[in-house]
């Protein structure tokens, strides 16, 4: 099996024994991101919005870095805090995802790592 990880300074590194990414023969799994400030480490406020905002900024640079780009995600898990948020992260993610958007769960959590209220992770193909 090939396995190479995948780091990208413009994501906040791991909390934990994880890695930003794996690619495996062709296929790049992308840990789950939350709305934290690469630099500071710390987690944005504005709301879920702006949180969703980082996210999904944070997974673009991780693709980046593995080479890819939206277009090559084909499943996506979010993790919400409150289901009530559902459409305004819908709004912000679908825009990642204009045409073909990849398979996905939606799931509402009773708490997500440092108290953030979105979490997304997604796998792509090359």
């Amino acid at each position: 099996m090939s396995k190479a990880i995948i780091n990208t300074p413009k994501a906040p590194a791991p909390i934990g024994p994880y890695s930003q990414a794996v690619e495996a023969n062709g296929t790049v799994y992308v840990s789950g991101q939350v709305a934290m400030d690469p630099a500071t480490g710390e987690v944005i406020g504005g709301g879920v919005e702006a949180q969703t905002e980082l996210v999904m900024k944070h997974l673009e640079s991780i693709l980046d870095a593995a080479g890819l780009t939206f277009a090559h995600v084909v499943k996506c898990s979010i993790f919400v805090k409150d289901m009530n948020d559902f459409a305004k992260v819908n709004a912000i993610y679908g825009k990642a995802f204009p045409e073909n958007p990849p398979a996905r769960e939606t799931v509402e959590v009773a708490r997500l790592p440092k108290d953030v209220l979105v979490e997304i992770s997604c796998i792509a193909v090359a």
